[in-house]
């Protein structure tokens, strides 16, 4: 292995152990994995079909019926028919939902905040500069 290659192996883990640690943090409000990714992607995309939703989490379209039934059923979500197409629903969030993913981003973020005010000033600053780096890496 090279040094770039145990690097890499490296990042990877640390950032897998942070997303995992920052999801604790934030909760599922409840939600399994796949509720919670449906729910983001409506959010960040705007309304979705069920059938776009299931592509885009790479499962059938009637598993992705279900778990768009649970979130229906918690009123995180709308559906309706498609204006283009009345076989195709539409999955919209609604702002109870919108509450939710705010409520468990700021957690996420005060958690986050203060583990960075246990940092000296100089590793904060290295965090900063490695932040920029990171960023050219995942545009």
């Amino acid at each position: 292995m090279t040094e770039t290659t145990d690097l890499a192996q490296s990042l990877r883990e640390v950032f897998g152990r942070a997303q995992r640690t920052l999801r604790e943090q934030g909760g599922r409000m409840g939600l399994s994995a796949s509720q919670s990714e449906a729910l983001g992607y409506v959010l960040r995309e705007g309304p979705l079909t069920i059938t776009t939703l299931a592509k885009r989490q790479r499962v059938r379209s009637q598993s992705m019926g279900a778990t768009v039934g649970v979130l229906l059923e918690r009123g995180l979500v709308t559906v309706t028919p498609d204006p283009n197409d009345g076989r195709q629903k539409v999955v919209a969030v609604t702002d109870e939902a919108r509450a939710l993913i705010a409520e468990g981003r700021s957690a996420r973020t005060d958690w986050l905040t203060k583990q960075l005010q246990g940092l000296s000033p100089a590793e904060q600053q290295t965090l900063a500069e490695a932040h920029k780096i990171l960023d050219r890496l995942f545009p």
